[in-house]
């Protein structure tokens, strides 16, 4: 297998639909369409290029409000670095509302398809923090907007700025490091070796460090502090190096680092300490023989698939590590290379992970064209979206920005990996989700009729070639007229509805069995076309037909196609990626 050799044949439906599904969070039919022809190169670069915008700021989304709408955080007037005067009172909303803000961006992306937002959701989960610890909406709008402006960046940067960011300083009480006895705090420092660099052990099971680095990395990161912290009224905050605080010491690590000879990093004093030793440690910490591979295995789980054997850990993540360590740690080389390698295009590996709650909700809003509505005039239509799929999200086990533990959503992390987002009860849940676009009960927006589901007659409806064709109607009553096209079969309509929504494909005896079965439930599948033709009278000459009449022509086809796809969303095919 060429594993990580470029590939070149140009994308099917199939496989633009899965780079599509694995970079962003579910493709419309109609990207589908627009990559399919392109090379693997090709789309990624659209991707990348389509990152290239900036969005809205988020908004006050209580329509109650004077300043519903209206930008919380920074608006045009509002001084570079600063921002508008704090509100505690505000303080849980305002955090609710980035949440939502960053949903919006993933259900309508907008400057077209891009990785942007599943990247960031990526290293938000590796660089954890979360809102209801920082518990200040600024910082945490920060620490976002950091790892969205830094996802296809530079990883040494990366990890050089999340160790002084105010969300991060807080959540691992960085802030609370100081020189002297007693008063180290080692949470960062632990993690920073553990979660962010290398890891705890090789994949021998080595361990990476020894309890003595974590004590010598905390000594190196002493003195750092936040201003501000929900000061109401205040219109900035900042991360502070104080220097009195500070191990001006020098920190000697073992021979876990320095190719087997041990480091040591000499301690500074003044202003620029906090900064010089930093940059060491950060350094010591990417030379860590395990960190390329750590950071390069991550990645490969996230977009591939979660099984790392033992020849994707020789051929797979072995150069994509070297080439991370020659491009002094870009991120985008390794994204390029991984995402149009063959062993990303390989048929084992679609359908090869199970759709977190994001790809499911996001997924099928975007993939079923489901309007996402404008921030004006009107905010409530999209809070009541947003709420709709925010606490649906998090009641299956995905809170954007709230992980359990540092370690993360435990699907991306522990053994089983993305398997852990079914069980019994998600499960049900999901079910619930779904039924809720087959019943069409939550009306996003009163004032347009918008109800969020699926309009299934209007899906099936421009399948019926001529629709509508009939012979001139009787000028005496008689019976209504015959179409004078034939109707659509069980066949079309299925293979109408099965078109790009499964990442892998049917076998025969199953399409029977969702046909016979599901929908027709074992009556003669000509009953179908019956059925649908007497429709087809009723929309032709309504003035024909009773309301009675109406109604039970268009509930007659609408079961059955409700049936269908409600069975649709519910087999395993439809939560795998």
């Amino acid at each position: 297998m060429p594993y990580l050799d470029v590939y070149t044949t140009s994308l099917t439906a199939k496989t633009a639909a899965h780079l599509l599904r694995r970079t962003t969070f579910g493709p419309t039919q109609a990207e589908i369409t627009a990559f399919t022809g392109q090379t693997a190169t090709q789309a990624v670069q659209t991707l990348i290029a389509n990152i290239n915008y900036t969005p809205p700021q988020p908004v006050d989304l209580d329509s109650t409000r004077a300043t519903a709408g209206q930008p919380y955080l920074q608006n045009s007037s509002t001084p570079i670095g600063q921002y508008l005067p704090f509100d505690g009172d505000r303080n849980f909303a305002y955090g609710l509302y980035i949440k939502y803000w960053w949903l919006g961006l993933m259900a309508k992306p907008t400057n077209g398809p891009n990785l942007l937002d599943k990247l960031t959701l990526f290293w938000q989960n590796h660089f954890v923090t979360t809102s209801e610890v920082v518990d200040d909406y600024r910082f945490v709008w920060s620490y976002l907007k950091l790892l969205r402006d830094n996802s296809l960046g530079n990883f040494r940067d990366l990890v050089t700025k999340i160790s002084k960011e105010p969300a991060m300083l807080r959540y691992l009480n960085g802030d609370m490091n100081e020189s002297g006895a007693g008063k180290a705090n080692e949470n960062y420092a632990r993690e920073l070796q553990e979660l962010f660099t290398m890891g705890t052990v090789d994949a021998s099971g080595n361990a990476n460090y020894t309890e003595d680095d974590v004590k010598a990395a905390a000594r190196v990161l002493t003195g750092w502090k936040y201003t501000n912290y929900w000061t109401t009224g205040s219109t900035s905050f900042a991360t502070t190096f104080n220097s009195t605080k500070h191990d001006a010491t020098n920190k000697t690590f073992s021979t876990k680092y320095g190719n087997g000879l041990g480091v040591t990093i000499i301690g500074r004093t003044g202003a620029t300490a906090g900064d010089l030793e930093l940059t060491d440690l950060v350094t010591m910490l990417l030379n860590h023989p395990q960190t390329p591979r750590f950071i390069c295995r991550k990645l490969y789980r996230w977009y591939v698939n979660p099984d790392v054997t033992p020849a994707i850990e020789t051929n797979v993540i072995v150069p994509l590590a070297a080439l991370l360590v020659s491009s002094n740690y870009a991120i985008r080389p390794v994204i390029e290379k991984l995402l149009t390698s063959q062993i990303f295009f390989d048929d084992t590996n679609i359908g090869a992970i199970v759709k977190s709650p994001a790809e499911l909700m996001v997924g099928t809003t975007r993939f079923f064209n489901q309007p996402v509505p404008a921030l004006s005039p009107s905010v409530a239509p999209y809070k009541t979206l947003f709420d709709f799929i925010h606490w649906r999200m998090r009641d299956l086990q995905l809170d954007l920005m709230d992980q359990p533990t540092v370690f993360g959503h435990e699907p991306y992390y522990q053994t089983g990996y993305s398997k852990n987002w079914i069980n019994t009860t998600t499960m049900a849940l999901r079910n619930d989700f779904t039924d809720a676009l087959i019943w069409r009960w939550l009306t996003v927006d009163a004032s347009t009729n918008y109800k969020y589901g699926i309009d299934l007659i209007a899906w099936v409806t421009p399948l019926q070639t001529n629709f509508g064709s009939f012979v001139t109607p009787p000028t005496t009553a008689a019976p209504s007229p015959a179409p004078t096209t034939p109707p659509i079969s069980c066949v079309v309509v299925l293979d109408a509805f099965l078109l790009n929504l499964f990442a892998t494909d049917l076998a025969q005896n199953q399409k029977d069995f969702l046909i016979d079965t599901i929908m027709m439930q074992a009556i003669p599948r000509t009953s179908w076309e019956f059925e649908w033709n007497t429709y087809r009278r009723t929309v032709t000459y309504p003035a024909s037909y009773t309301i009675s009449q109406i109604s039970n022509a268009r509930n007659a086809v609408n079961n059955r196609l409700k049936n269908l796809m409600k069975y649709l969303f519910r087999m395993a095919e439809y939560h795998i990626f």
